[in-house]
């Protein structure tokens, strides 16, 4: 799973994108309750099984948990789990395409760090 997503990517995975995103912000802590499978699809325009799918894939990873008639809450830990999963997936999947298009465009990756520090 990739925190990172394009528009070119199925909805759960942008779905799961911001829903990660927004964990590895703080948005959502430890203990926190994400929002409701209904809540969040409305929000995005999206169909509630594809939320629930989404939402399915963090309780497979081990970073949110269920709790039967109350809702869908952050576990302990799970911030730096989907850190370190979304910095290698980061390492493996994308920085090599990010890496080929600096080479090819001919860019110096020192300039650009400083170029973003601006």
């Amino acid at each position: 799973m990739a925190a990172l997503s394009n528009e070119d990517s199925p909805v759960y995975i942008r779905l799961r994108a911001t829903i990660a995103a927004g964990i590895l912000r703080g948005d959502f802590v430890a203990g926190d309750q994400l929002p409701s499978v209904r809540a969040l699809a409305a929000e995005h325009g999206a169909n509630p099984l594809t939320v629930a799918k989404a939402y399915q894939s963090f309780q497979d990873d081990g970073y949110v948990e269920v709790r039967r008639g109350v809702g869908m809450f952050v576990l302990a830990g799970a911030v730096e789990r989907l850190r370190q999963a979304e910095r290698d997936n980061f390492v493996a999947n994308q920085w090599p395409r990010i890496r080929g298009y600096i080479n090819l465009l001919g860019l110096d990756a020192a300039d650009l760090l400083e170029r973003s520090d601006a």
